[in-house]
């Protein structure tokens, strides 16, 4: 049995994957692709039985040299770098990791929530340059009572309204995918898109990237939101538009915003957000803690030997 890992950026040649491996009797190749030439070039070389894949292409170019491929698995939570369907017509399984990170990335949003809504990073700025000013960071407003729109209600945003409720926020969420007595019972308020938006003073995304999803909160979007209100995104770039963010931004009408993830990243010098008035930007962070990459690599080598043995880990996609 081989295993190639495409692509990985951990920095230690796989030790965990190849420790793993050979646990199980199985052979790792790493290899450092970084297109879709790349992993069809290495598939080509190597012939293995699975492939994981943490930031390269798996399209379907790379597929068609996919001879004896019987499984694909995403080193993170999303398969926007997998073409899903066209492993699914050569009857390879994809599976990702949907769970490896879920408090890490809800504890940034709400630390995000917080610099934003508390002017942390203006005040501390303004603090090492020596002034003392607890206006430095404009008129800041108190958290307790304002609603908490999330847009996805999957198990991150699950416990993003659990923190947020420890800080007094009203809890509201839109998921056609979750209903609404379940939405209920994990403590916040069903609503339709529109009326979600219109109560959210801030609205914090949690759907996958999709092209039903890409560019989701776009300026229409924008412009249902209250007057003042914030707009937080820790699940992928592209699903807000951020010609529009900018825009809503520069304009005032929007309080601020807290990005950790971009459609393009790193962000060019000409970003349309460059410059941008009340905008926090971490660099696709929300998701990292040194336990965190554990659970990550081992869950997706686990995933991996599952689907051999033709299982359907948690993560799966098409089996």
């Amino acid at each position: 049995m081989k295993i190639l890992v495409s692509d990985q950026n951990f920095g230690d040649d796989a030790q965990l994957e190849r420790r793993l491996a050979a646990e199980a009797g199985a052979e790792l190749a790493l290899e450092s692709c970084a297109s879709e030439q790349d992993v069809a070039e290495a598939l080509r070389r190597h012939r293995p039985d699975a492939l994981l894949v943490q930031f390269a292409s798996v399209g379907r170019h790379a597929l068609e040299a996919a001879d004896g491929l019987r499984a694909i698995v995403r080193c993170g939570v999303g398969v926007d770098n997998v073409d899903v369907a066209a492993a699914a017509e050569r009857g390879i399984a994809v599976a990702r990791v949907p769970d490896y990170c879920v408090d890490e990335v809800a504890d940034h949003t709400l630390a995000l929530i917080l610099a934003v809504e508390r002017g942390v990073a203006v005040l501390a700025v303004s603090a090492a340059g020596g002034a003392w000013d607890f206006r430095a960071a404009g008129s800041l407003r108190r958290l307790r009572g304002r609603t908490l729109g999330l847009l996805g209600f999957g198990r991150i945003a699950q416990e993003v309204a659990a923190r947020g409720r420890g800080f007094g926020l009203a809890i509201a969420a839109h998921d056609p995918y979750v209903g609404d007595d379940d939405i209920r019972r994990l403590g916040a308020e069903p609503l339709g898109f529109s009326a979600l938006l219109a109560r959210s003073d801030i609205l914090s995304v949690h759907v996958p990237l999709t092209e039903s999803t890409r560019g989701l909160v776009d300026a229409d979007v924008l412009a249902q939101l209250p007057a003042g209100a914030i707009v937080v995104n820790t699940a992928r770039g592209g699903l807000v538009d951020e010609q529009a963010l900018a825009a809503a931004l520069r304009s005032g009408r929007l309080r601020g915003a807290a990005l950790d993830v971009l459609e393009s990243e790193p962000p060019p010098s000409d970003h349309p957000l460059a410059g941008a008035p009340n905008l926090l930007l971490t660099p696709h962070a929300a998701w990292y803690s040194e336990e965190a990459i554990v659970d990550l690599r081992t869950k997706a080598v686990e995933s991996t030997f599952a689907l051999l043995r033709g299982e359907r880990p948690a993560g799966v996609v098409v089996a």
